[in-house]
């Protein structure tokens, strides 16, 4: 008769948040599993071939902070590097790294099966196994059962998915690997609440068959960060993408077809992303632009694929042929694999609590895509976070909660369990509340300390965090030497800047409209010896000195609310004052502050003032009842 196999937690997925999520458990001493439908899809990017971007590359920084492992390997993987945002103020200055995606998936895999405490294996989980509200283990379709305490759930977009190309329909998961199709019924079984998403890819174009004498070149630039603090020496960053562009009979061909466009005849039912929309609904909905960007983008530095980034579709497979031709550039393109939509299951979020935790069920964690997030950034973020708190909640610790004030990973969870989303969930800058304060620059002196207080930081990253402190300091120090006006007048005649007629310090200097820190290196070189995060660190936090004093102000005032608990147990429905909809709301989130619970949809400032006076009552009847007791011991 077969034995079960213990462990301390098994991780289900090994994409970018089941990899995030079973490191970190490893890391943190827990004997753990991986669980992975293929090898061969170990962190594999179905999509896009890039990692970072706008408000991702805050979240990979993050992560990397916390002692994520993302961050590294994006770096190891990189082909091409660029800053976006650059011409708008550092809060929203985004690192983004084009990746050789075999290389980043070969390396991930690598990394993960050189992990120690970590098993690796290729099954696929057909159930979730509960006693008494306690998760005990997982069973897989082959019948062998695996037992644990802890279960992180990271399926991706593989729960009883779908691809659709026109009229071709295939039940199996991205690029062609297998499908979990049991796995929902399951979790359907335990109570859970199941909807229904759907995201798309691209075409992609055999590189010899495209002209790109008649686009634009975008190459990468030099001089940028990295992703991950541990990585030393020069990035790779000489591949470069174009730009081309739709036009009227691109656009002609689309609505020629939509009624052969899966997305509105009916055959996808899925709710797709609002930012990042197929190229037919880009066509319908902003009917008014006559063109639409299209960036070739490699694949990797070993093939000849290239992704056509912006025609996301899923038309059928001549309308595809025809569509690419039409543009310019792509007139004798061959594609080598056409765009598809993929439906697939994923959890209302609003079933999670701040540690990203199922409420109905001990032990049971979930992260990335399952919990209606899009993007490989945002996998990688909250499968760190489910993993800290699972092997937490494997030594009987507190959990470990992200406010928005401290991270995008914050902002991030907190949007997905308190608000939930009726869509593909995309970060974005604008959706940080403190975007001054949660920059790039600064993500491990925001981070790395609570991350070596959890366990999750090493010595060799601790030791960097010291190193970078210690830059700032000096960095500051150096910033009080005085400058004659003839030392510069050069740079700030070619800025536009008036001359000063007295001596200025390099902060004074800084503070200068029309200067930056560049300008500054190239008055004094010194500077330069400086790494580029501790250098950048110091130029903002001087230049919007009084911003940050107002928006620290502001954070100060939000986190009086957050120290206001709430216990999960509050019965709302009980609570006088609070309009209906607001109690349905507030027991279906069960917040755990009163500032979470203000950020929920439908509860509004009358309800949120009667939760406090309630509180209040409650408090003050707890003290007297206390003093009642303590009055009754003293008269024994």
């Amino acid at each position: 008769m077969a034995v079960d196999t213990v462990y301390d937690a098994i991780v289900i997925g090994a994409g970018h948040a089941g990899a995030e999520a079973a490191h970190v458990l490893a890391k943190t001493g827990k004997k753990t599993l991986l669980l992975s439908l293929s090898l061969e899809a170990v962190a594999f990017m179905a999509c896009n071939p890039n990692v970072g971007g706008t408000a991702k590359g805050h979240l990979v920084k993050e992560v990397d902070a916390l002692g994520g492992i993302m961050g590294e390997i994006a770096d190891k993987a990189t082909i091409q590097r660029r800053m976006l945002n650059e011409g708008n103020g550092p809060a929203v200055h985004s690192l983004r790294a084009q990746v050789d995606k075999n290389l980043y998936h070969r390396l991930m895999k690598q990394r993960l099966e050189r992990t120690a405490g970590l098993d690796i294996t290729e099954a696929e989980a057909s159930e979730i196994l509960v006693e008494n509200g306690e998760v005990t283990g997982v069973r897989t379709a082959l019948g062998k059962i695996y037992r644990a305490r802890a279960v992180v759930l990271a399926t991706g977009v593989y729960l009883d998915a779908r691809i659709i190309t026109g009229e071709y329909v295939r039940a199996t998961g991205p690029a062609g690997f297998m499908k979990s199709s049991a796995l929902t019924g399951s979790l359907i079984a335990l109570g859970l609440d199941i909807r229904r998403f759907k995201t798309g890819t691209p075409m992609r174009i055999l590189s010899s068959s495209i002209d790109y004498s008649v686009m634009e070149v975008q190459p990468g630039e030099e001089g940028l960060p990295t992703f991950s603090t541990l990585t030393e020496g020069k990035v790779r960053n000489d591949m470069n993408c174009w730009l081309t562009y739709t036009n009227a009979l691109t656009h002609k061909i689309i609505l020629d077809n939509l009624d052969r466009a899966p997305m509105y005849n009916g055959e996808i039912s899925g709710v797709g992303p609002r930012y990042c929309p197929s190229i037919e609904t880009k066509v319908v909905r902003f009917a008014d632009k006559e063109r639409h960007q299209v960036f070739i983008e490699p694949e990797g530095a070993d093939t000849e694929e290239m992704y056509a980034q912006g025609l996301s579709t899923s038309l059928p497979y001549d309308v595809q042929e025809e569509m690419v031709h039409s543009i310019r550039g792509l007139e004798n393109a061959k594609i080598t694999r056409y765009g598809y939509a993929i439906e697939y299951d994923c959890l209302n979020p609003l079933e999670l609590n701040a540690a990203l935790g199922v409420k109905k069920y001990k032990g049971l964690y979930s992260a990335g895509q399952i919990n209606g997030s899009s993007g490989y950034e945002e996998a990688a973020a909250q499968g760190l976070v489910a993993g800290i708190n699972a092997s937490r909640y494997l030594d009987g610790k507190e959990p470990f909660v992200m406010r928005r004030d401290c991270s995008y990973i914050g902002v991030l969870i907190d949007d997905l369990v308190t608000k939930g989303t009726e869509e593909p969930y995309r970060m974005m800058t604008s959706r940080a509340e403190y975007r001054l304060h949660l920059r790039q620059d600064n993500a491990d002196l925001r981070l790395t300390a609570k991350g070596r207080e959890l366990g999750t930081v090493d010595d060799e990253r601790y030791s960097k965090y010291l190193h970078k402190v210690a830059e700032i300091e000096e960095i500051r120090k150096e910033l009080k030497r005085r400058y004659k006006p003839e030392e510069v007048a050069e740079v700030f005649a070619a800025k536009g800047e008036s001359v000063p007629k007295a001596s200025i310090s390099g902060e004074e200097i800084l503070r200068r409209g029309r200067l930056n820190g560049s300008d500054l290196i190239a008055i004094d070189d010194g500077f330069a010896k400086y790494s580029y995060d501790a250098f950048f660190n110091v130029a903002t936090e001087i230049r919007y000195e009084g911003y940050l004093v107002k928006e620290q102000r502001t954070i100060r005032e939000a986190q009086r609310m957050e120290e206001k608990k709430l216990s999960p147990d509050i019965d709302y429905s009980a609570i006088e004052g609070i309009r209906l909809e607001a109690r349905q709301k507030l027991d279906a989130v069960k917040p755990l502050t009163v500032a979470q619970a203000a950020r929920i949809s439908g509860v509004n400032s009358a309800d949120v003032t009667v939760l406090l006076l309630w509180l209040r009552k409650r408090e003050a009847a707890k003290a007297v009842s206390a003093k009642s007791e303590e009055n009754g011991k003293d008269g024994e």
